[in-house]
């Protein structure tokens, strides 16, 4: 029997035909190995809308390998005799098929491309590891532009990644004259609310969605989360789908609302992809090049255009340039020094406060939030109540579909708990509940106030954001972005402050919020 010659490893989040790693593939020669383990749900407590989405777009996946005539090793969940790890796996795949070469595209996670070299260096080989064509930028390119820099801001490298690709660029200058336009892009709904809003683009379980939801309701009963509602894209026809429908439907507005917030619509004008591009049955590329096209043909502002091509041009290529050039030490950053445990209402949902109900019940409903749910109301309270950033990764990394490591953790460890120092964000993103009042959050219905640092009625954020500036003062002096806030203390009298204090210690005791016993 001729020697197999290349294994091609093939990760939950790599689910894509055109990778760099099948570049050469033969199928008289080359196969593809894939593996379903129980580790990959545990190693954090991952909830079951996070556990269905990976494991239905592998399935549909495999299938994908199989009609493209690509010989394929792949292990299901519930086969006997399952090894639990992906360490575990590969180890006896390559004891029995013995390769000569073992190729993948570069992987999304730190602990996984670790465990998987070490595999693949016992058994005598090397791993090679291809780039991931999948970004517009390399983690060789981001240290580049990295070295020499205390700080790393998205802006500067924004702006090269504009010129290089030239998306919405004329004769060397940004389209409109101008970089961003955030300064549009901070609108809320008003009293009104944001009427009529398109359906969000769902996809119902086919029979093969339907027999892993009936998998993870009976293996991860255990774990949070519903699966009563999933209906995300599993499959690159349904990405493309989806894609379309937030091009023509829900890109015209988002740039104007994307920071705006309003009960009981999770959904609003986001777009929703961040699983699909996540897990790569959508390109970088082609997203960007929709949004640029619409916006060519006169169909979307430029507003909103840039304001979404940021998000993935600017934002995911960063986060990634972050998370590969600090890793592994990042992970233990914690530059607030944040000791508090995280409430075990994150779990459940079991709280008095309107927005944070809303938004954990919606995630875990989900598996989704939008980008400010997760920044300004559950990443927010986490931030001023102290919580200690690791336990926030965790639970970020848990809940959410779209939840992968290189984007998970630079934008919870660092853009929502300033757990790294400063190293992403100029200053740590802290507001009292006025802010999320006035972009649309369900104070009205809610029993706190947020005019009020003190007393019964008082608004746990605003509460903890007075807390957060006394107990950080020394700190946040120093920082020109937080003078004005660090200053507004001073109109704080000894007995607010004394106040301020006794409030807040209730808060973490969980005296006030309700919290509830972690399952």
């Amino acid at each position: 029997m001729k020697r197999l010659r290349t294994l091609v490893l093939v990760l939950g989040d790599q689910l894509d035909l055109d990778a760099a790693a099948f570049d050469g593939f033969d199928p008289a020669q080359d196969a593809v190995w894939m593996a379903e383990v129980d580790e990959e749900s545990t190693h954090v407590w991952s909830s079951q809308p996070r556990i269905a989405l990976f494991l239905a777009a592998m399935r549909h996946f495999a299938q994908a390998l199989q009609a493209a005539g690509r010989p394929l090793h792949y292990r299901r969940l519930d086969e006997p005799g399952n090894r639990g790890s992906l360490a575990a796996e590969l180890q006896h795949t390559l004891a029995a098929l013995q390769p000569q070469r073992v190729v993948m595209t570069a992987p999304g996670d730190w602990r996984v491309w670790q465990s998987l070299k070490a595999v693949v260096a016992g058994a005598g080989l090397a791993l090679e590891v291809c780039e991931d064509r999948h970004f517009f930028s390399t983690a060789r390119e981001f240290a580049s532009h990295a070295q020499g820099r205390k700080a790393l801001r998205l802006e500067f490298f924004y702006r090269a990644l504009r010129q290089r690709h030239g998306v919405l660029m004329h004769e060397g200058q940004p389209i409109g004259g101008r970089w961003n336009f955030d300064a549009e892009n901070r609108e809320a709904f008003g009293p009104e609310g944001p009427g009529a809003l398109p359906p969000p683009a769902r996809f119902a379980p086919d029979a093969l969605t339907r027999e892993v939801i009936a998998l993870v309701e009976t293996r991860f009963a255990q774990h949070p989360g519903s699966l009563a509602s999933f209906a995300w894209p599993v499959t690159r026809a349904q990405a493309l789908q989806a894609l379309q429908l937030f091009i023509e439907q829900r890109l015209p507005l988002f740039g104007r609302y994307e920071d705006a917030l309003w009960p009981g619509e999770p959904w609003l004008y986001h777009s929703q992809l961040s699983a699909a591009l996540n897990l790569k049955l959508l390109s970088a590329r082609e997203v960007v090049q929709a949004a640029e096209a619409a916006y060519h043909a006169g169909r979307v502002p430029l507003e909103s255009a840039e304001g979404f091509i940021r998000q993935i041009l600017g934002w995911r290529e960063y986060v990634r340039g972050i998370y590969w050039t600090q890793m592994p030490g990042y992970a233990d950053r914690n530059a607030l020094q944040a000791r508090q445990d995280l409430p075990a209402w994150y779990w459940t949902g079991e709280t008095d406060m309107a927005c944070l109900r809303e938004v954990i019940t919606q995630t875990l409903a989900h598996g989704y939030a939008h980008h400010i749910q997760r920044l300004m109301v559950s990443g927010l309270f986490a931030l001023l109540l102290g919580v200690r950033p690791q336990q926030v990764h965790a639970w970020y990394l848990s809940v959410y579909v779209d939840a992968v490591e290189w984007v998970e953790l630079p934008n919870t460890l660092g853009m929502s708990q300033y757990g790294d120092g400063g190293l992403m964000a100029s200053k740590p993103y802290v507001a009292t509940g006025k802010y999320i009042q006035r972009m649309g959050g369900p104070c009205a219905g809610c029993r706190y106030d947020p005019a009020q640092r003190s007393g019964e009625r008082a608004c746990p954020y605003t509460t903890l954001y007075w807390d957060f500036l006394m107990r950080h003062e020394s700190l946040l002096a120093g920082n020109a972005r937080m003078a004005l806030q660090v200053k507004n203390l001073a109109r704080l009298s000894t007995a607010d402050r004394a106040a301020v204090a006794e409030r807040a210690e209730a808060i973490r005791r969980g005296a006030v919020g309700r919290s509830a016993a972690r399952p």
